[in-house]
């Protein structure tokens, strides 16, 4: 059977047709490969870098556990193309094929200009859609809540807390969807590369291209006129037109060489400090938008720098920070004066003038803060800032004046997110990591203390609370493949309503995201 390419390409087409021809392999050096040529590359490439179906590396894997690879392949997943292969496959073969694609080629692995732009298409270009939604909402109050049970997402009315419509998306979304600044469409990045727009009027894909084999997020500019994606794999960023995705630009995240052109920097600063001869090129941990800046922010995990980067007459212009250590995340100041980043030691945070790209100050955060999911809120009169960890049960209050740690507070685990709104008196966070994952805590944005401790449902991880864009209701996800969101009333703390979901994960509030709302992560 020949399947055609669709929006649908889960990460269990990993070994559909497989069983054709099955019937016993021997254990010869190569004959596990030999059995992946014969049967798999078709649709996820010779080269394992995905075609129809996903990319089979392990780090395009991660979120995808051994068993669970096995188990599949025994048994099939419902509402896939994926069928059970129990009968035709001894469990010798599946455990060799999953440990295949689990094991890192030996070659090294590329993707061009060419691969990129071979892989754009356009099925609905914009101006060939209506420019008025087919549905009646509040357009700046819809959620997108990525069910990652399923490899689906569902557009939720906010008032009415109601689906509109459930569709599918390529596997393993990473980074969160970035909407573009009217709201009206979205754009998804998987973790194998592909980015995705989306149409939220008329509910339909606009475009999809490839950025790399290895993606870790993607963010919109402020104007809406480029998308930038962060690569592990290949070391670099990719900037696309936003109207299309048509490719503009590969930025090599690599040290600058004797001949680098004056574009490079801008203002009166200048690479000075060349890096290690070692650290020729660098993993892309995050891009992220600046819009007062105009101008995206990118942290690079094996050079110790951050980039801010500008588009100017169609061309990025790079202006390299250097930082004191490796940074693995940001958080920035309501007016992307300053970034925060953590540091890999997992000990302390650095504050970086965004204008003088000078460090002004370091943060003693043990426990690995995830600073991605910090907010911030006026406090007595002076704005502070908030985030969990991931290795300890913390959350560091830190204000931003004099960049000191106000208040650490004690959970009940480490966490993963941590949300609020303007019109909210309350801050929420999980304890995602650890045996209290099915808690979660209120804490008041005056008292700094926990208000109330929540357990929506014993025994399965509650995480990730999203509020609608009055402040009025929130959502929260029950972690779980058989799982749910949940509507609190914000203010009274009480359960309105349960949507049955598959395993949902983050909520993006069309108006928070939109508005960069200051409790909400931008």
């Amino acid at each position: 059977m020949i399947l055609k390419p669709t929006f649908a390409n889960t990460a269990f087409l990993v070994l559909l047709g497989m069983a054709t021809a099955l019937q016993a392999s021997n254990s010869e050096p190569g004959a596990t490969e030999s059995l992946y040529q014969q049967h798999c590359a078709s649709c996820h490439g010779s080269d394992r870098l995905g075609v129809t179906g996903p990319a089979l590396l392990p780090e395009n894997l991660s979120r995808l556990s051994r068993e669970d690879a096995e188990n599949v392949i025994r048994n099939g997943r419902a509402a896939t193309q994926m069928s059970g292969y129990e009968k035709a496959l001894s469990d010798d073969e599946i455990t060799r094929l999953v440990d295949f694609i689990y094991t890192k080629p030996e070659d090294d692995l590329e993707w061009s200009q060419e691969a990129i732009t071979a892989s754009h298409r356009v099925p609905n270009p914009v101006d060939t859609l209506d420019p008025f939604p087919i549905y009646v909402a509040d357009l700046m109050n819809l959620f997108l809540v990525v069910e990652k049970g399923d490899h689906h997402v569902t557009l939720l009315d906010g008032d009415r807390m109601e689906p509109i419509t459930r569709f599918p998306t390529r596997f393993a979304l990473h980074g969160g969807p970035k909407y573009s600044p009217d709201g009206r469409f979205v754009y998804f990045g998987s973790r194998d590369g592909w980015i995705t727009k989306y149409d939220l009027y008329n509910l339909k894909v606009v475009a999809e291209i490839r950025a790399g084999i290895n993606m870790r997020n993607i963010a919109v500019s402020a104007d809406g006129e480029h998308v930038l994606a962060a690569n592990y794999l290949p070391h670099t960023m990719v900037l696309f037109d936003a109207e299309d995705l048509s490719l503009m630009e590969v930025i090599p995240a690599a040290r600058p060489d004797e001949n680098q052109s004056a574009k490079t920097s801008w203002h009166s600063l200048e690479y000075q400090d060349a890096v290690p001869k070692a650290m020729e090129s660098s993993r892309v941990s995050a891009v992220y938008t600046a819009p007062p800046r105009d101008s995206f922010i990118a942290a690079l995990k094996d050079i110790p720098e951050a980039w801010e980067i500008r588009v100017v007459d169609g061309e990025a212009e790079v202006r390299r920070m250097k930082t004191e250590t490796h940074l693995d995340d940001f958080f920035f100041d309501q007016d992307y004066q300053h970034l925060i980043g953590a540091a890999r030691n997992g000990e302390n945070g650095h504050v970086i003038d965004l204008d003088t790209g000078k460090t002004i100050a370091t943060l003693p955060l043990p426990g690995m803060p995830h600073l991605g999911s910090g907010i911030t809120w006026e406090y007595e009169g002076r704005r502070v800032m908030a985030t969990p960890h991931f290795r300890t049960g913390a959350v560091s209050i830190i204000d931003m004046e004099n960049w000191e740690v106000l208040k650490t507070l004690e959970t009940d685990g480490p966490g993963f997110f941590m949300r609020s709104h303007e019109n909210s008196r309350y801050a929420w966070v999980d304890v995602f990591f650890g045996p209290n994952s099915d808690k979660v805590h209120v804490i008041d944005k005056q008292t700094l203390e926990i208000e109330k401790t929540l357990q929506p449902e014993p025994g399965k991880t509650s995480a990730h609370v999203e509020f609608d864009r009055y402040g009025e209701k929130l959502l929260l996800s029950i972690w779980d493949d058989d799982g749910a969101v949940i509507v609190y009333d914000a203010d009274t703390l009480e359960e309105l309503k349960r949507i049955p979901m598959k395993k949902p994960s983050g909520k993006y509030n069309v108006w928070n995201k939109t508005q960069y709302e200051e409790g909400t992560s931008h």
